[in-house]
């Protein structure tokens, strides 16, 4: 059965053309701008690691998929990164230095508190006539929302004041790949007291370079064919080589909740990071879970075998383990055992608490605790 011809067919590449991590950066060509853009990291990474204060990496929006070089189409998806802005304002508000890696025009933290669909800037502002000579009005707040706006501003001069913030903005999928694995170099040298928080909703399918249109797809022959390729995983290269110390939080969004705990611990023994954070859907401004090893490793996950009877873990006491297959290598993996923490805002103590409370706030409290015991575990 064939399509209206005004939906575009949309098909993923087969498992065959699949491209690895490694495959993907000898092939699709680097941003433009992306060495300024990891010296600003550096410099920013530099500075922190010197005073020791523990630096994050959040990611934050959705990533587009140009349709075309020269773009006038491209696939998105719906975030507009809430999550990531707010999480930021927090970890500032914990003494963290945040490295901001959001989607061009996305959310930002601090004005997303007043977005053009959100609070309107403008509304919060009134004319007042001028006494003075030269009779020229002024622009004030309105009284009525300066005991809001006071704090907000407060953070924000703060912020900018001790140049704890530094914002790198990305607008496509291979953007953030690229920018990715270059600002997690400088960051390595941060060692434990670096992390990475990965909010941004990341296309999991692309155009390779050598199927992009290079101009304007014409719409006269009515149907649109595309066969896409697998976004490569790049959390296990992460983990394993551009920052084997760093802690790193994933997160997992489902719309049936009865995945969100089974998927999350698949991520965490495939890739061997510390943390999924999964939400569903529906509820993820209230509640989440974080889903994490009983005992997390300390270095690598997996040992190649040496000979019978080899089944140790790198870095780390042996733990029972099992026997698996890999890349068609024999490893031994640890038998793992998880544990789940639902966060729920319903469950949090308001203490004469008046207005919003946000479930980032929840989130980075218990996340603050738990990097700080991975520093500590290290010493």
């Amino acid at each position: 059965m064939s399509l209206p011809q005004h939906i575009p067919q949309v098909h993923a590449a087969s498992s065959s053309n699949q491209f690895s991590t490694e495959s993907y950066f000898q092939t699709q060509r680097p941003p433009t701008g992306l060495d300024e853009k990891v010296n600003r990291v550096t410099a920013f990474s530099d500075k922190w690691r010197q005073v020791g204060k523990k630096v994050v990496l959040v990611t934050s929006g959705g990533t587009t998929v140009p349709l075309e070089s020269n773009t006038v189409r491209f696939l998105d998806n719906f975030s507009a990164g809430t999550r990531g802005a707010t999480s930021a304002e927090y970890f500032l508000k914990a003494g963290y230095a945040v490295i901001f890696l959001h989607r061009l025009h996305s959310l930002r933290p601090f004005s997303r508190h007043y977005s053009h669909s959100l609070n309107p800037f403008l509304d919060l502002l009134t004319i007042t006539e001028s006494t003075s000579p030269d009779g020229q009005p002024s622009v004030t707040v309105d009284k009525k929302y300066t005991a809001t706006l006071i704090p907000i501003l407060q953070a924000y001069h703060t912020a900018r004041a001790q140049g704890t913030l530094l914002s790198i903005d990305f607008q496509t999928v291979n953007e953030y790949l690229w920018l990715l694995r270059a600002i997690a170099k400088p960051m390595s040298t941060l060692g434990r007291k670096g992390m990475f928080y990965l909010a941004a909703a990341v296309s999991d399918f692309f155009l390779p370079d050598d199927k992009v249109a290079e101009h304007k797809i014409q719409s006269n022959k009515g149907t649109l064919s595309l066969e896409m390729d697998q976004v490569p995983k790049v959390l296990r290269p992460l983990v394993q080589e551009w920052n084997p110390e760093g802690y790193i939080v994933s997160f997992k969004l489902e719309t049936d909740q009865a995945l969100l705990i089974p998927k999350s611990r698949a991520a965490l023994s495939r890739y061997g990071h510390q943390l999924v954070i999964g939400n569903d859907l529906h509820k993820r401004k209230y509640e989440v879970v974080f889903v994490e090893r009983k005992q997390q490793p300390i270095g690598g996950i997996l040992a190649p075998r040496k000979g019978k009877g080899d089944q140790r873990l790198l870095g780390a006491e042996t733990p029972p383990v099992a026997e698996i297959e890999l890349d068609g290598e024999k490893m031994f993996k640890p038998v793992e055992e998880y544990s789940e923490k639902w966060l729920r805002l319903a469950d949090v103590p308001r203490d004469g608490r008046e207005g919003e409370i946000e479930i980032e706030e929840v989130i980075i409290q218990e996340l603050v605790d738990r990097h700080e015991k991975w520093i500590a575990a290290a010493q």
